[in-house]
């Protein structure tokens, strides 16, 4: 089967500024933490990310340890890049992490250039590229020197196999750390992912208000806190679910009476504004001018479809903002 994409690919999706950036991301863009490994079924996620394309989502997310097996997902999406998207590479924005155990020993974890600079090459072999867009360092590590881990960044950049530097899962005080030293060193910061959604608030206590600062994007993951904000779990646990995959990150005791009452909650508020719970959670975080894009994971074609009818409502009232906060307890 042979691919063209849709030459209306761009009349429909939003497209912001990365910061103080020359670079533009989609207002929602795919990951490929899960489904899109060794263990799943390839032409199911080749036909997702034709999909996503079609519609405009420039932006793929991956990191060295995605899978399962860890590589599993950049091998997937390299071979899928060189049968079907070859010819689209400059349309696209393809970022790849390293700081979470890739191999064994002491150089397959952690923050070290040793370690960064090593996986990048094996996230390129893997993938087929001579560069990725965005390279992140996936989490702080307590252990390396802050300096060590942004020179890492900073060298990835200049050697050319990374055009923008990035970070995950830093807190704001190590984003300050981070953006200012990487900063001295001529490669700014450009992006930072955290985890963020209705439920899980945590950026709104610095973070946000420090990027804004140094002019650094933030593309949310897990907008749906692992598919709980969504419709899936309001009757229970469907076999199918991510809560009920040994693989997954989800685990059945996060699917409880507490959490679930707030999520009836928010469906009544979704339901009220004509959109799904999913969609209500993405329009949410794209309220704020300082989050560029948001992450979804999806399984299906139905659910990427369902994901981006999002972007036709994303307004709130001042009412409805003050009802949501009270149910996450802001």
């Amino acid at each position: 089967m042979s691919y063209t994409a849709d030459p209306q690919r761009y009349d429909s999706m939003k497209y912001n500024r990365v910061g103080r950036s020359g670079l533009l991301l989609p207002a929602i863009s795919l990951g490929l933490w899960h489904n899109f490994g060794g263990v799943d079924v390839f032409e199911n996620g080749r036909k997702i990310i034709h999909r996503a394309f079609d519609a405009g989502i420039t932006h793929f997310d991956l990191a060295n340890n995605y899978g399962p097996p860890p590589g599993s997902a950049e091998e997937n999406f390299g071979r899928l890049l060189a049968k079907d998207l070859k010819s689209y590479r400059d349309e696209l924005i393809i970022s790849t992490k390293a700081g979470y155990e890739m191999w064994p020993g002491p150089y397959g974890d952690g923050g070290s250039r040793k370690y960064l600079l090593a996986s990048l090459d094996n996230s390129l072999k893997r993938m087929g590229l001579d560069y990725v867009d965005i390279f992140y360092s996936h989490r702080p590590d307590p252990d390396t020197p802050m300096e060590e881990t942004m020179m890492a960044l900073d060298q990835a950049v200049r050697q050319g196999k990374a055009l923008y530097a990035g970070i995950s899962s830093y807190s704001a005080d190590q984003t300050r750390q981070a953006a200012e030293i990487i900063r001295h060193l001529g490669t700014p910061c450009l992006i930072h992912q955290p985890s963020y959604s209705i439920l899980d608030r945590w950026v709104e206590d610095g973070l946000l208000d420090t990027l804004e600062d140094f002019g650094i994007g933030c593309i949310a993951f897990s907008p749906l806190k692992q598919g709980i904000l969504s419709d899936k779990y309001l009757k229970g646990i469907p076999d199918d679910s991510r809560a009920a995959k040994p693989t997954g990150f989800l685990s059945k005791d996060q699917i409880n009476q507490e959490t679930m009452g707030k999520v009836k909650k928010l469906n009544e508020i979704a339901q009220q504004r004509g959109q799904s719970l999913a969609q209500m959670a993405i329009s949410w975080l794209l309220k704020d001018e300082r989050v560029t894009s948001v992450l979804v994971g999806v399984s299906s074609i139905n659910q990427l479809e369902n994901n981006l009818e999002a972007l036709n409502n994303l307004e709130f009232s001042r009412e409805e903002l003050q009802q949501i906060d009270d149910i996450a307890g802001r």
